[in-house]
């Protein structure tokens, strides 16, 4: 296994497509020089406000270029040792929004949508996603409110089908 881990880092070294431009490399570099300078004139870290102002370069473009010439760094990099068990890079992320559970589920909640009639799926949206009540519903679409319970509840048990 870390031989064909080290045979794909190579390959991304060596066949990188993602190519920084020349230009700002360059902004990124002056911006490196004067941070230099300040920082040795004045004896501490100078401000992205005070390259941006030294360059007369807006600071989002300035930062936009530091960082564009970063080397990145491996999700399986260790980042802590304790002589058992690695902490990785990986290890330390986390995405609460995009988790592969709910990406599932949203798959599955589509799919199933789409085997539903016009009907059920304008009535699940109403109910659901817009949060109207059955009545708000029935008089939305013109029946009764029993009718919008029984299309709702037939609808859902289609998709449960789906779903499980």
């Amino acid at each position: 296994m870390p031989m064909i881990i080290g045979e794909i880092r190579r390959y991304l070294r060596d066949n990188n497509s993602i190519r920084v431009s020349r230009s700002l490399r360059d902004t990124a570099y002056k911006a490196l020089q004067v941070k230099e300078r300040l920082t040795n004139a004045n004896s501490k870290e100078p401000t992205i406000e005070e390259i941006s102002k030294e360059l007369d370069i807006p600071k989002e473009l300035i930062l936009f270029a530091l960082d564009a010439i970063q080397d990145p760094i491996s999700l399986f990099e260790p980042i802590y040792h304790d002589g058992s068990e690695a902490i990785f890079v990986m290890d330390q992320l986390s995405d609460e929004k995009n988790t592969d559970v709910s990406w599932l589920e949203n798959l599955s909640l589509s799919e199933a949508l789409k085997r539903l009639n016009e009907r059920e799926k304008h009535i699940l949206n109403l109910r659901f996603f817009e949060g109207k009540t059955q009545m708000e519903v029935a008089d939305e679409i013109g029946i009764s409110q029993a009718q919008v319970s029984r299309l709702e509840k037939s609808a859902l048990k289609n998709m449960k089908k789906y779903i499980s």
